[in-house]
């Protein structure tokens, strides 16, 4: 019996997992290649699907979509693949190029639908999120988890309202991958506001003590405040001012160094006459990785002579992508939306006060982890539902949590909403100017 189970745990392992790839299409009955459906809601909905023999990626032969000048357009080609391991990964990808489509994030769809036995969906299809240009084309991708119910999945390729225009899908391809395992990170969050210095210098050395005091275990990123060369020093913006790098990023770069981590802080940056609220990115090594200038100023900053910024940069790390906001940021969405969008996995921010309720938001609506160090505002880990994972309510006291970054946040009713709301945001309806009527 033993012998025979062993043999059979063999073959079983030795079974090839799924691996599928199509391209060069050809059409088959009623101008459908082999295995391939088209979909609709409505037959007054469907888009004119094709093989085009004369647009292709790799081989002759394309899955093409027009809109057909149909304004009420929507919908595609469709695929069924059975053989879905529940709880498997999966890693899904499909290039495509079009031709009069004005807002592809949301007009070129692609998305697996996973279904159990006999019938109905498993749970909410996946979306298709990452993007990366290729010449003409452009590829989709996503690596996703198969409910734990389902046993197959639909490949969809769809084209959104889009009359005028037409894509075309290539190169299509669904893969069983390993697990990605955990993706641990550990963050810090310092609450500290010193009292009684007078230089910038002193006020920073204030927080390299609470850091040595506070946080004895390895970390990976730890977050000051914003403004933290200024507050309660009886010194202007202009007075502690300086370029970076400078003394500050100096200073912060041999704590950094030291304890081998990521610190994120708020100071004043100089650039000739101009004057910016920055937040300063240190690597493990010491070195300035990067800087963000708070884009959001409030008028009190403005009228003591700071410049606002204009970008909303992300900075790779070896543990994942950082987005970085500053105070005032916060009050508004787009900020956020903007790191997400272009693929930050935590939000570090600096802050002196502000809403909880609206940091909360920004997380929630975005998906993201959210660590925040303030004055007047909580000190806090936040996950993606916008939950506490640490907060750290007294000064000295430092907010610490330990955040998988691979971990899926998926709701019952909508799916995993951070790939959706890539897919499905709409950016091209343009909002008025604020406060004009007409």
């Amino acid at each position: 019996m033993n012998l025979l189970l062993s043999a059979l745990l063999a073959m079983a392992l030795a079974a090839p997992s799924l691996s599928l790839h199509y391209s060069e299409f050809t059409p088959g009955t009623g101008g459908k290649p082999s295995g391939w459906t088209t979909w609709s809601a409505r037959a007054e909905t469907a888009p004119r699907c094709f093989v085009d023999a004369q647009t292709f990626r790799s081989k002759p032969g394309s899955l093409a979509i027009s809109g057909d000048s149909n304004i009420a357009e929507y919908g595609g080609w469709q695929r069924l693949v059975p053989g879905i391991v529940p709880g498997a990964w999966y890693r899904f990808s499909a290039y495509y190029r079009t031709e009069s489509v004005q807002n592809e994030n949301w007009q070129v769809l692609a998305r697996l639908d996973w279904q159990k036995a006999p019938a109905g969906r498993a749970g909410e299809p996946d979306y298709a999120y990452q993007a990366r240009r290729e010449g003409t084309w452009t590829s989709l991708s996503i690596e996703t988890q198969a409910p734990d119910s389902a046993s197959s999945v639909v490949i969809q390729l769809y084209l959104s309202d889009a009359p005028q225009g037409t894509v075309w899908w290539d190169d299509i391809s669904l893969e069983e991958i390993p697990a990605p395992g955990h993706r641990n990170v550990t963050i810090a969050s310092v609450n500290l506001r010193p009292e009684g210095e007078h230089t910038a210098a002193g006020n920073v050395q204030r927080f390299i003590d609470a850091i040595e005091n506070s946080i004895r275990q390895k970390t990976d990123v730890i977050l000051l405040p914003e403004g933290i060369t200024v507050v309660d020093t009886g010194k202007t913006y202009a007075d502690v001012a300086e370029t970076i790098p400078g003394p500050t990023t100096r200073q912060l770069g041999v704590e950094a160094k030291k304890r081998n981590t990521y610190i994120v802080a708020g100071i004043y940056e100089r650039e000739g006459p101009a004057i910016y609220n920055t937040a300063v990115l240190i690597d493990r090594a010491g070195n300035v990785a990067g800087k963000y200038r708070k884009v959001y100023l409030p008028r009190e900053e403005i009228e003591h002579g700071l410049l606002p910024g204009n970008d909303y940069p992300v900075f790779q790390t070896d543990f994942g992508t950082v987005g970085l906001m500053i105070c005032y940021d916060v009050m508004f969405p787009d900020p956020a939306r903007a790191l997400t969008s272009r693929g930050a996995e935590i939000i570090l921010m600096p802050i002196w006060g502000g809403d909880i309720n609206l940091a909360k938001a920004r997380a929630i609506e975005n998906k993201v982890f959210l660590a925040a160090s303030g004055y007047d505002h909580p000190t806090y880990i936040m996950d993606p539902n916008g939950d506490m994972l640490s907060r750290a309510p007294d000064r000295g006291t430092v907010a610490l949590a330990t955040v998988d970054l691979n971990k899926r946040y998926v709701e019952h009713q909508l799916g995993e909403m951070h790939s959706r709301r890539m897919r499905e945001l709409r950016l091209d309806i343009k909002p008025p100017l604020p406060g004009f009527t007409n």
